[in-house]
């Protein structure tokens, strides 16, 4: 089953130090990833894969990169997950 969920990821952000860190550990989970807006405040990404997969990414990415910091995460789950 894919899961499809939306991400804001909050706090002092380094957007091309996280969009980095995010693509790699899109990869290595194989789960797809869409970079949204970016700022030195927030950054949105959208990610579809297996649902323990999305949660493993959401994890390494609330512990960040080395040089930002996430405060808060906003999560909205897509009202429908496709097998």
């Amino acid at each position: 089953m894919t899961h499809q969920v939306d991400f804001t990821f909050k706090g002092d952000i380094a957007c091309d130090s996280f969009i980095s860190f995010a693509r790699h550990r899109a990869g290595r989970l194989d789960i797809s990833l869409d970079i949204g807006a970016c700022s030195d405040t927030a950054i949105t990404v959208s990610v579809a894969g297996e649902p323990d997969l999305v949660d493993m990414f959401e994890m390494a990415c609330s512990l960040g990169p080395y040089d930002c910091i996430v405060r808060d995460v906003m999560r909205s789950d897509a009202p429908y997950a496709t097998s």
